[in-house]
């Protein structure tokens, strides 16, 4: 098993189960909170992996990465347009 770290406050250990292995999160975060991320990570896996079922998992796990940043970025600038709007809104 890999433990990975979240953060330097190593305060919660979790263990979650991503695309058949199994891995120990220590971080910060609430462990309910670090399930349903790796719940999240391990669904985006399967559903690549059924598009593309030829992948090897290290490929699978770099295109997993790649559209999680991809949607974190989308939600990024979305917020801060809205929070644009919302100042242009204060100003008026």
């Amino acid at each position: 098993m890999e433990a990975l770290t979240l953060s330097n406050t190593q305060k919660h250990r979790t263990t979650v189960d991503i695309y058949g292995q199994q891995f120990v999160i220590m971080g910060t975060e609430s462990p309910s909170h670090i399930r349903l991320v790796a719940s999240l990570v391990d669904d985006k896996m399967r559903e690549i992996s059924s598009k593309n079922p030829m992948l090897d998992v290290n490929k699978l796990a770099v295109l997993t990465a790649v559209n999680a940043v991809n949607d974190y970025i989308k939600i990024k600038d979305q917020l801060e347009r809205l929070q644009a709007e919302l100042q242009k809104e204060k100003d008026n």
